[in-house]
């Protein structure tokens, strides 16, 4: 799963200087243990952070995406994504005859 969070700019101002923003994204990611994490600018400007991680079941959604909601305002979306050895055992044969 990729969950992208885009951060409110003045809640994070506000983690970034009572120096607390580090330590709870450093919490966060320690629970998730993520495949791949990268923090950016998005489209609008505002901070922003990709993370990529095994979602076993939708309920943990909730649980992933809480802390994000509550620390720092953010907006989150989900979307399925696949590895390459999730794509090698996709039928792609299958599909192709299916279409």
């Amino acid at each position: 799963m990729m969950m992208t969070v885009s951060l409110n700019t003045e809640a994070t101002n506000v983690g970034i200087r009572n120096g607390k923003l580090a330590a709870t994204i450093q919490k966060m990611l320690a629970e998730l243990k993520p495949e791949a994490c990268y923090f950016t600018a998005d489209n609008d400007g505002r901070r922003s952070g990709i993370v990529v991680f095994d979602m076993k079941d939708s309920s943990q959604m909730v649980a992933v995406a809480e802390p994000w909601f509550l620390g720092f305002n953010a907006e989150v979306t989900f979307r399925p994504v696949m590895n390459p050895q999730d794509l090698a055992a996709a039928d792609l044969d299958r599909a192709a005859k299916e279409s």
